[in-house]
Parts: structure tokens; sequence; C-alpha cells
């Protein structure tokens, strides 16, 4: 969600505030009816208001920061991948194996295991009468790294003459940096949906039709035009007052 929502949303709360600040001022005269405006009502709404925002802001700021750590943490993925290749190349095993390792790394690198037809190339097959199908074979998501990456894990287990000297290389090294990426991305993943949910809540109490900030300012507002007149200082007061519905 951009930063102009965010603020838009906060200017609601805000300008809500402001509007309860002076129905307030208005003392015993206002009382409508309606009980959801009544100064009881709007004064939890608004409390109700600032607390979700908040929540947002908070849950936004943690979503944020295990999206950089996760970022950070896979990182050196590629590089180590292919030093992992490398170091199986170099353990005298079968090509078979090899070229299964090699298939993963080129998976974690986001490569094709086939060149990427060009437009004119496809047009030439079609006219030959062979249909092309290419669909996008990069598997970057982190997901797809990390199944890739514990398929990779497993190979090694398999593999007798993989003894690498270097500590990073070692299978044992490589599982406590899968887990360590796997908890990572599932930190994201409980984040975004935390904080999806959050904005979910926020959007019922600022846009709802009827219960919302926004709904129950206007209505606010055409009950003071009728309680004081539309040229009278009071209504004055907080006719200006803008509110909008964001778009969501």
């Amino acid at each position: 969600m951009s930063k102009t929502n965010e603020t838009g949303h906060a200017k609601n709360v805000a300008n809500f505030e402001t509007l309860l600040s002076y129905v307030t001022g208005y003392g015993a005269v206002y009382n409508p009816s309606n009980a959801n405006i009544q100064l009881s009502a709007l004064t939890e709404k608004a409390t109700a208001a600032k607390t979700i925002n908040e929540q947002v802001h908070d849950a936004a700021a943690k979503n944020s920061n295990a999206i950089a750590l996760r970022d950070l943490a896979f990182k050196p993925l590629k590089q180590l991948s292919t030093r992992i290749v490398n170091a199986i190349k170099a353990s005298d095993v079968a090509q078979q194996v090899i070229d299964n390792a090699v298939t993963h790394n080129r998976k974690i690198q986001g490569q094709r295991a086939s060149v990427k037809l060009t437009e004119e190339d496809k047009q030439k097959l079609a006219a030959s009468g062979t249909v092309v199908n290419q669909v996008s074979a990069s598997q970057q998501s982190f997901d797809s790294q990390l199944d890739t990456f514990d398929k990779q894990i497993k190979l090694l287990a398999t593999i007798p003459n993989y003894k690498p000297n270097e500590v990073e290389l070692q299978p044992a090294t490589l599982t406590t940096l899968y887990n360590d990426l796997l908890q990572k991305n599932r930190d994201v993943v409980a984040r975004t949906s935390e904080l999806s949910t959050l904005r979910l809540n926020r959007n019922k109490i600022l846009y709802d039709a009827e219960t919302g900030i926004v709904a129950l300012a206007l209505d606010t507002k055409n009950y003071c035009k009728s309680l004081f007149g539309v040229n009278t200082p009071q209504y004055k007061q907080i006719s200006g007052i803008p509110f909008k519905t964001v778009k969501i």
C-alpha cells in the first residue's frame, strides 16, 4: 500500500478527532437520536480508529524489517550454490550426480535450461507447424529457492565423496543455513499476514458504509446542520473538515 494511502488514512483519523473535539464543545445541546453519532459512540470510534491505525503502522514497520532481514540472508545464496556445485565436481562423483547438482544450481540462479526464443523464432516455428509454448522458467521466489536448496542439500547426503574441508560448504552448515532461511521466510509470511488482517480491520473501522468514521463524520455534520443551521458559526466550524474514502 502506498505512502499516499497511509497518509490519507492518518488524515481521516486526525480529522475525526478534530470533529469530535468540536462536537464535545457543543455540550448538552448536541443530542442526536442516532446512537451511532452520540458523543459516547463517537469517542469510542475515535479511540478505535487511532488504535488500529497505530497497530497498522507498527505491523508495517515489523513487516518491512522482516523483509529486509530475509533479503540480506538470501543474498549470498547464489554464490554459495555455485561453490557447492564446484565442490561436487571436485569430489570424484558420477556425471549424473553432477548434472543433478547443476540443475539445482541453475534453478537457484534463475537460469533457463534452454535459450529463450525470440518472437521471430516463435513465428518461424509456428509457420512450420511447430507449436511453441515457452513459459517463464524463473524460480526466484523465496519458496522456490528454499525448495531447490533443500533438494541440493539432500543430494549431498547421497554423495560419500563429498567431504569439503571448508566449513561453509559442509552439509551440517548448509542445513543450519537452510533452517535459518526457512525461518526468515516464515517470519515474512507471518508478518505480511498480520499486516493484511490489521489493514482489513482498519479499513472497516474507517470506511464501513454505515459505521466507518467517514460515514459517521458525514452523519454528524448533517445532524449539526439540522441542529444549528447551515449558516451558523457552529456548523461552519465543522463543515470544512475534510474526510475522504481512500481507495483500497
